[in-house]
C-alpha cells in the first residue's frame, strides 16, 4: 500500500520549528491557535451529514471505505486463531465477490503482530499494532518503547500509540511531545498513528491543540480514539482533525493522515465521513494512505450494502459474515 514517507525528520518552517524548541515555546504556539467556533463547527458537520450521493457514486464510496478499514481486534480474549481468521477477512472481505477491495490493515496487540504478519504476507494488507500501554497510556516510557520495539521487530508496518492524556490535560505539552518523538524514532520505517482519545480531552480547542502537537512531534496520522471511551469518533472532531492536516499541508507541504476510530458502524456513517474528507481536507485525502476507519463491525455493513448496490436488492446478514 502506498504511503507518504514516515514523518521521522520533517523540515519545518521557522515558526513551527520554533514551537518545538522547548515546552514553553510549544505551549505558546498551541495556545496561540485560533479558538474553535463550536456552533459553526457543529453546524457544518450537520450539513455535511445530510449530503446525498447517487447510486454510482455510492458504490464507489462503499469500495473506497472498504479499502480504508483497519480491521481491528483488541480484546483480552484475542487468540492467534482469531487473528488468522480476521487476516483472511482482510485479504478477501467477500469471498464470493473477488472484486471487493481488500482492507487497509489489520490492527492487533503487539504480542499478536507476528501472527498477523505471517497471515498477511504478500497480501498488501498492512499490520498495525497498538502500543504505549493501550488504551490508558499509563506506564513508564521504557515500557511503552519496549512495546513499540516488540511490534516493529515482529514486522508491524504501522504503530498506533496513545498519548498521556493526564499530562496533556495538565498542560505538560513538552512531556507529551517528547514521548511522541521518542516513539516516532523507535518506529523506524513503520508509520505512526497518534491516538488522542478525544472523548477525554473535554473541548474542541484541546482536540485542535492535541492534533497540532502530534503533527509537530512527527505523527503520520492523528487518530481520534481507542474505541474504549465514549464518545469516540464524531463528525465534528473528525472535521477538526481534517482541518489540522489540511493546514499542516498548506504550511509545510507535508501530507499527514486522519483515522476516526470507534462508533462508526454503518455505511451511512462511513459515507458521511468521506464527504467530510472531500469537503474539509480535499480529494487528495480520499485514499487509505491518508484516511482510515478504525472499525470492528463497519466492514460487515459495507459488504451488505455493496451487495445491495450490485444485486439491486437487500441481501441481509445471512449472506455476509458480520461477526468481526
Amino acid at each position: 500500500m502506498a504511503h507518504p514517507p514516515p514523518a521521522s525528520a520533517p523540515e519545518l518552517p521557522a515558526e513551527l520549528a520554533e514551537a518545538t524548541r522547548d515546552g514553553a515555546a510549544l505551549k505558546r504556539f498551541l495556545h496561540g491557535l485560533p479558538g474553535v467556533d463550536q456552533v459553526g463547527l457543529e453546524q457544518r458537520a450537520a450539513g455535511l451529514a445530510t449530503r446525498s450521493i447517487k447510486k454510482d457514486s455510492k458504490l464507489w464510496a462503499i469500495d473506497t471505505a472498504i479499502g480504508m478499514v483497519d480491521l481491528t481486534t483488541l480484546e483480552g480474549a484475542d487468540t492467534a486463531g482469531k487473528v488468522r481468521a480476521l487476516a483472511a477477512k482482510a485479504r478477501r472481505p467477500d469471498p464470493d465477490r473477488p472484486d471487493t477491495p481488500r482492507a487497509a490493515a489489520l490492527c492487533v496487540y503487539p504480542d499478536l503482530a507476528a501472527t498477523a504478519v505471517e497471515a498477511l504476507a504478500g497480501s498488501g494488507v498492512g499490520v498495525a499494532s497498538v502500543a504505549t500501554a493501550f488504551p490508558s497510556g499509563r506506564s513508564s516510557l521504557q515500557a511503552k518503547l519496549a512495546e513499540v520495539e516488540l511490534a516493529v521487530s515482529a514486522g508491524a508496518t504501522e504503530v498506533d500509540m496513545v498519548i498521556d492524556r493526564g499530562a496533556f490535560l495538565s498542560g505538560e505539552y513538552g512531556r507529551v511531545f517528547d514521548e511522541i518523538r521518542d516513539v516516532r524514532e523507535s518506529c523506524g520505517p513503520a508509520h505512526l498513528k497518534v491516538i488522542l482519545e478525544t472523548g477525554e480531552l473535554g473541548t474542541y480547542d484541546n482536540v485542535r491543540r492535541a492534533s497540532w502537537l502530534a503533527l509537530l512531534a512527527g505523527a503520520d496520522f492523528v487518530k481520534t480514539s481507542t474505541g474504549k471511551i465514549s464518545p469516540a469518533a464524531t463528525l465534528p472532531v473528525t472535521q477538526l482533525m481534517l482541518q489540522a492536516v489540511r493546514d499542516w499541508r498548506d504550511r509545510t507541504g507535508q501530507l499527514r493522515g486522519v483515522k476516526p476510530a470507534g462508533g462508526i458502524r454503518s455505511t451511512k456513517d462511513a459515507i458521511r465521513h468521506l464527504v467530510a474528507v472531500h469537503e474539509v481536507a480535499g480529494p487528495e485525502w480520499l485514499s487509505p494512505a491518508l484516511f482510515r476507519f478504525g472499525a470492528s463491525s463497519l466492514l460487515g455493513d459495507l459488504l451488505m450494502q455493496r451487495r445491495t448496490q450490485l444485486d439491486g436488492h437487500y441481501s441481509g446478514p445471512d449472506y455476509v459474515a458480520v461477526d468481526q
